[in-house]
């Protein structure tokens, strides 16, 4: 990653987290260790096999994530940071 990509990444955590009540740094720690529960306990069983589906499979995550929509969303919940 370069450093845009990790500012941009940290970011996304902050707000994330934010919503989640949990801090950034456990937020990051739970997703780099596989574990979603807090990302998912406030989702719809669909949104979260949706997310499970999209985690497990890299490039469907990088396709959701450059369409204009994740990228109006992602600028919303950022501030347009």
């Amino acid at each position: 990653m370069n450093p845009s990509e990790i500012q941009n990444l940290n970011a996304l955590l902050q707000v994330v987290s934010k919503k989640l009540g949990v801090s950034s740094e456990q937020l990051r720690q739970e997703l780099e260790a596989g574990k979603f529960d807090n990302a998912m306990k406030n989702m719809s069983p669909s949104e979260a096999s949706k997310f499970q589906q999209a985690v497990k499979n890299p490039q469907m995550l990088n396709k959701m994530m450059s369409t204009p929509q994740a990228k109006a969303l992602y600028q919303k919940l950022t501030g347009g940071q």
